[in-house]
C-alpha cells in the first residue's frame, strides 16, 4: 500500500490533485484545507496517503499532516461516513475545531459540512467522544489558538457546558477551556477550568 507520495504538483481540481511522481501522475483526493496548503503547480509537494481498495477502483486519499489523516480514519469508521463525507468535514473544520466540537458535544458545528445532517452529526459526536482522546491540533492549523484538547475528557465537556449555560458561544467556550486545560493538565477540576476560562473572557 502507498503510504506517502512526493513529487511535482501537476494540477488541482474539485477535491483532488494530480501529483507527478517520476513521470507517473497520481490522482489524489484531498480536503479543501489540504489543497489550500499545496504549492503552485510545478512545485514539489508531499502528501501522506491512505490507500482505499475497492472491487472496481483504487483511490488515494491525501493529507497534509498526520493529524488530519488520523481524523479521517476516525471519521470514516463511523457508520454513514464515507470518504466523501469525511473529506467534506475536514474541508470545513480544522482538526482543532473538530476536536473541540466533539469534546463539547457540539453536533451543530459538524453539520456545517455538506452532506452531514443533524442525525449523522450527533452520531459522529457521540461515537468519537470516547475515541478522540489525545487528538490535538497540529502546529500551523487555521484555528486562533492551536491548543490541545482532550476529546474524550468529561471534565472538559462539563466545563464547556457550564460556560454555554452562562451564555457563552459553544465554540468560544471550547477554546477558552482548551487553554485552561493545557495550563492545568489532566488533574484539572471542572471548577478550575471554568474559573480560568472566565478569565479569558474578561476585558
Amino acid at each position: 500500500m502507498i503510504a506517502k507520495l512526493r513529487g511535482i504538483l501537476d494540477s488541482t481540481g474539485d477535491g483532488f490533485l494530480i501529483l507527478d511522481v517520476n513521470g507517473v501522475g497520481y490522482r489524489v483526493f484531498c480536503s479543501n484545507k489540504t489543497l489550500a496548503k499545496m504549492p503552485a503547480s510545478g512545485q514539489t509537494a508531499s502528501l501522506l496517503i491512505e490507500t482505499q481498495v475497492r472491487e472496481d477502483a483504487i483511490h488515494l486519499i491525501g493529507f497534509a499532516d498526520a493529524v488530519e489523516k488520523s481524523w479521517y480514519l476516525l471519521l470514516s469508521g463511523v457508520q454513514g461516513v464515507g470518504t466523501k463525507v469525511a473529506l467534506a468535514i475536514l474541508s470545513v473544520l480544522s482538526p482543532a475545531e473538530l476536536s473541540m466540537a466533539i469534546a463539547s458535544g457540539d453536533s451543530k458545528t459538524i453539520t456545517r459540512a455538506p452532506g452531514v445532517g443533524p442525525k449523522l452529526a450527533v452520531r459522529i459526536a457521540t461515537e468519537l467522544k470516547g475515541k478522540a482522546g489525545g487528538m490535538v491540533s497540529a502546529a500551523g492549523t487555521d484555528t486562533p489558538s492551536g491548543e490541545v484538547v482532550q476529546g474524550g475528557n468529561d471534565t472538559v465537556s462539563d466545563a464547556v457546558s457550564a460556560l454555554v449555560n452562562l451564555g457563552y458561544a459553544r465554540m468560544d467556550a471550547a477554546m477558552a477551556v482548551a487553554k485552561a486545560f493545557k495550563k492545568r493538565g489532566e488533574s484539572a477540576q471542572v471548577g478550575d477550568l471554568i474559573r480560568d476560562a472566565l478569565k479569558e473572557f474578561a476585558p
